[in-house]
């Protein structure tokens, strides 16, 4: 681990809708944000498509969806024929339970569509961590490889002591399960080359936190190498409409990401801003 501090600054829902997409774009080009994650399935790919070529040096990666939006791969419909695509995670889970889901080709159709489209990802997170369930796991490490995309998101928060008031408890709970699952994924992400941040942050604090919350999560940076996922976004009319309950926080999001303070604290925490692609 380098002691030196890096901070990956990803934005989750590339290509969602057009007013994410110029939240994202407006991170990246006023703030400290670095990289981002494009849903091949978002209603807003095309639109995505033409910020990433107006914006070059916006890293980009896959955002693989298993839940929600439609499908890449059979139009809209599971892979088991007549049956509609998982809404939440716990139906996700039953469905790989019963063997009723391979993601492997549904998720191998969206990285291709990503490709054939001209992007050369740097990385591969998934949406609501999906890659958390070991069948996907499995997928996403195996595209990983067939990819040679080097880069796999470890969703397990470093531990966020100065915001324990911000986190309800239920979260950080949450986020200690989780912690449980890291020996396997860390094993399958081996197995198959793949590599990932020293440390990660972002999954408590989604849709709960503004400038003051992110210059403390910037003070108890550790060393080493770190993705902080971050959901921007400008509220219009396309995303007041979207199934999501981040709305009105992805314009918070934004402020804090663009804010002074918060590049203050970067360059007093002597903290290396990098992309995926600049990692080594």
């Amino acid at each position: 681990m380098s002691s030196r501090r890096q901070l990956v600054v990803n934005a989750d829902d590339f290509g969602f809708t057009p007013d994410v997409n110029e939240g994202i774009v407006e991170a990246h080009r006023r703030g400290i944000l670095t990289a981002t994650t494009l849903m091949a399935n978002g209603a807003a790919f095309e639109d995505a498509l033409r910020w990433a070529r107006e914006t070059p040096s916006l890293d980009i990666g896959c955002h693989l969806v298993l839940i929600g939006g439609q499908l890449v791969l059979i139009g809209g419909q599971s892979l088991v024929a007549g049956k509609a695509f998982p809404a939440t995670v716990p139906q996700l889970v039953a469905a790989l339970a019963r063997r009723e889901i391979q993601p492997y080709e549904e998720l191998k159709a969206q990285v291709r569509r990503i490709v054939d489209a001209g992007i050369a990802p740097s990385h591969l997170d998934t949406h609501k961590h999906t890659h958390l369930a070991p069948p996907v796991l499995d997928a996403v490490a195996r595209l990983a490889e067939e990819f040679g995309i080097r880069w796999v998101r470890r969703p397990f928060d470093f531990p966020l002591t100065a915001l324990r008031g911000t986190v309800p408890r239920v979260k950080r709970m949450t986020s200690n399960a989780l912690g449980l699952m890291r020996r396997r994924f860390h094993a399958v992400l081996e197995r198959h080359g793949c590599r990932t941040t020293d440390h990660f942050a972002g999954f408590q604090i989604t849709g709960r936190f503004r400038t003051a919350e992110l210059v403390q999560l910037l003070e108890q940076l550790p060393e080493g190498s770190t993705e902080l996922m971050v959901h921007p976004g400008k509220c219009g009319e396309a995303l007041r409409h979207a199934r999501t309950r981040l709305k009105e926080s992805r314009e918070h999001e934004l402020a804090a990401l663009v804010a002074t303070e918060v590049r203050a604290a970067v360059e007093r925490g002597g903290i290396e801003l990098v992309s995926y692609s600049g990692l080594r």
